[in-house]
C-alpha cells in the first residue's frame, strides 16, 4: 500500500498515574489493523503509582514505544513534548485511561485524506461495566448529563467545533502554535478554536470510538466536572464569542435552582416550582436511560453532582487563572 494512503503515524500519550489502564491501552495501540509504520510516543509525568516503571518495561519490550519525560505533570506540556519528539506529520492523541478499537488509526488516516481537515475525532464512549462508573457513563452519554454535544451523544459526520482527542496534521498544530501550556483543562477545544481560525477543518465521525473509563467516587467526578467548567470560562474569556447554550446551561440553572430555594424558604413557597420542576426533570430522565433499579436510583445524584459542579467551576472562575 502507498505511504500516502498509509502514512507513518506517531501515537502520543500523556500518562499520569495510569498503573490501572496502561498496558490495556498501549496493547489495543499496537493491535492496530493498520498498514502504515507507528511508534508510540509517551510523555511521563511524575506518576505515585506504577506507572512508569510498566512505561519502561513495555518500552523494552517493543521498540516502537518511546518516552518523554514530563516532570510538570501538565497534560498540554506533556502533548507539546510528544509532539516535538514526534518523527511523523499524522498525530494520534491518545489518553491513558482510554482504549481504541482495532481500525481506529485506519479509519481517522481514511477520513483525514478524504476530507483534508487537520484534526479528525469521534465519540468519547463512556463506558463501565457496573456499579457507580456504570452509572455515571450513561450520564455522559445523555443529552441531559452533558447537553448535544457530538462527541458525547453521537451524531452524523461532518465539521465540528471540536473532538474527542483527535488524529492531526503536525504542521497544522505547529503553525497554530501547539496546545497553550497555561491550560490545565479544555486545552483541546481551545487549540481547535485557534486550528479553525487558522481555515482548518475539525471533523467528526462517530466511526471513530474511544473507550472512556469514567471517574469512580462522587468527589473524583465533582472535581472533574468543576474543572471543566472552570476551565472553559477561561477559554470563553480569552475567545470572546466561543459560548453557547449548553455550556451556559449547568450555571445558568445553577443560579435559577438557588433563587428558586431561597425565595422558597425565606418568601412563599411558590418559587420552590422552578427547582422542583428541574429535580422531576431529572428524576424522570434517570427512570427513562437507567437500566435496572441501581442505575435508575443512582442516576439523578450522578446528573445533579455534574451540573452543579460544571456550573459552579464557570461561576467561580477567576479572572486570573490564565496568567
Amino acid at each position: 500500500m502507498s505511504t500516502q494512503l498509509n502514512p507513518a503515524v506517531s501515537v502520543i500519550l500523556p500518562i499520569l498515574n495510569e498503573e490501572r489502564d496502561l498496558a490495556q491501552c498501549i496493547s489495543a495501540i499496537l493491535k492496530q489493523d493498520y498498514a502504515g509504520d507507528l511508534e508510540i510516543i509517551l510523555a511521563l509525568g511524575p506518576s505515585t503509582d506504577n506507572t512508569n516503571k510498566i512505561a519502561q518495561q513495555l518500552a523494552v519490550s517493543d521498540s516502537r514505544i518511546k518516552l518523554v519525560s514530563n516532570p510538570t505533570g501538565k497534560t498540554a506540556t506533556a502533548l507539546n513534548l510528544a509532539i516535538a519528539a514526534a518523527s511523523n506529520e499524522i498525530i494520534c492523541r491518545i489518553d491513558g485511561h482510554a482504549e481504541i478499537s482495532d481500525s481506529y488509526i485506519k479509519t481517522a488516516v481514511e477520513i483525514m485524506n478524504q476530507t483534508g481537515a487537520v484534526n479528525v475525532g469521534g465519540l468519547m464512549q463512556a463506558d463501565a461495566e457496573h456499579g457507580f462508573q456504570a452509572v455515571v457513563a450513561i450520564a455522559m452519554r445523555s443529552k441531559i448529563g452533558v447537553g448535544a454535544s457530538k462527541f458525547h451523544t453521537g451524531g452524523e459526520a461532518g465539521p465540528a467545533d471540536t473532538v474527542y482527542l483527535g488524529t492531526f496534521k503536525k504542521s497544522a498544530i505547529l503553525q497554530a502554535g501547539g496546545f497553550d501550556e497555561k491550560y490545565i483543562r479544555a486545552q483541546d477545544w481551545e487549540l481547535n478554536h485557534r486550528l479553525r481560525l487558522n481555515g482548518g477543518v475539525i471533523w467528526f465521525d462517530p466511526r471513530l470510538i474511544v473507550t472512556y473509563r469514567p471517574r469512580d467516587t462522587f468527589a473524583k467526578l465533582a472535581k472533574q466536572y468543576y474543572e471543566y467548567g472552570r476551565w472553559r470560562r477561561a477559554v470563553s474569556r480569552k475567545h470572546k464569542g466561543t459560548v453557547n447554550y449548553r455550556y451556559l446551561a449547568p450555571p445558568i440553572a445553577l443560579i435559577i435552582n438557588l433563587l428558586s430555594l431561597l425565595t422558597g424558604i425565606f418568601l412563599n413557597t411558590i418559587f420552590f416550582v422552578p427547582v422542583l420542576i428541574y429535580l422531576i426533570s431529572i428524576i424522570l430522565s434517570s427512570l427513562f436511560i437507567g437500566k435496572g433499579f441501581y442505575q435508575r436510583i443512582s442516576l439523578p445524584s450522578v446528573l445533579i453532582t455534574m451540573h452543579i459542579s460544571w456550573g459552579f467551576g464557570f461561576l467561580t472562575s477567576p479572572k486570573n487563572l490564565i496568567n
